[in-house]
């Protein structure tokens, strides 16, 4: 499988690639940088600033964009302009860093501690009434969290845990019944996720230069080897996706040291993605 270089190293902490269909772009954040970026189908990249951090986007039903900003939320028109919602906590020590929507048309963003204060963070719920849910707390790193084909299942990493946990899922109870599906060898911290259409779940290892796949049962079935160490996200693509793009980071790395670190890859994986689910607000 044949791992292609699209992009220079052009960000400083990739994180939170997403396909949107509507306009089949892709788009992914430079997290720290507060920047939301967008490969053109013309391969150029462009970038809007969004606020002091970028934690992650996904696109509105009718338009335009939800995004998870430092300490809440933000909305995107189709035109562009950017609403930030009021803010979902005070606390300069803590900041939003990864999240997804649900079968449902809701948005959620989990945080962090800026020095990965154990146990400090939460997984916050933006509905499309514009109301904010706790929906899970003491949680340490919050990352990556997506919904399985039949959307009665969703995978989350707490990356401090070392492990992708398992909730059952429904509109009534939301996400409950947490359990392990799979804990990563030697100490793998597990970044950002996606699922494809068989129901594979597919995880970046940040701190071991490689995409894990995994069986609906737990199983590592499939290891794709990246030319930097943090890796931190992925997502599928593409006209039919069957494109997986895969951001890294260069966060704390010395001048010099692993020069593609911070660059865009991607590969053909030989399974589909699902199409991106949407912020109904």
């Amino acid at each position: 499988m044949q791992v292609e270089q699209i992009t220079d190293s052009i960000t400083y902490h990739g994180e939170g690639p997403v396909w949107f269909p509507r306009e089949g772009v892709l788009h992914w954040v430079d997290m720290l940088a507060g920047d939301v970026l967008t490969l053109t189908s013309s391969g150029n990249v462009t970038r809007k600033h969004v606020g002091a951090i970028a934690a992650a986007v996904r696109p509105r039903r009718d338009g335009g964009a939800v995004i998870g900003v430092e300490r809440g939320f933000a909305l995107m028109d189709s035109a562009g302009e950017i609403t930030t919602l009021p803010e979902v906590w005070s606390s300069k020590k803590i900041r939003m860093n990864e999240g997804g929507c649900d079968p449902d048309g809701r948005f959620y963003c989990g945080s962090m501690a800026y020095d990965q204060t154990p146990g400090a963070a939460k997984v916050f719920r933006l509905s499309p009434d514009g109301s904010v849910d706790i929906v899970l707390e003491g949680v340490t790193v919050s990352n990556g969290l997506e919904w399985g084909p039949d959307g009665t299942l969703a995978y989350y990493n707490d990356t401090a845990t070392f492990s992708v946990s398992v909730f059952d899922y429904s509109l009534e109870n939301g996400l409950h019944n947490r359990r392990t599906l799979t804990t990563i060898a030697d100490s793998g911290r597990p970044d950002g996720l996606t699922v494809d259409a068989e129901g594979g779940i597919w995880t970046a290892i940040a701190n071991q230069g490689a995409m894990h796949r995994y069986s609906p049962e737990g199983k590592l079935d499939q290891v794709i080897n990246l030319p930097a160490t943090k890796v931190t996200a992925c997502t599928f693509g593409g006209a039919n996706l069957d494109e997986l793009y895969i951001t890294t980071s260069r966060e704390d790395l010395p001048e010099g040291e692993e020069p593609r670190a911070g660059a865009l890859f991607h590969v053909e994986p030989g399974v589909k993605g699902m199409p991106t689910r949407e912020f109904a607000g």
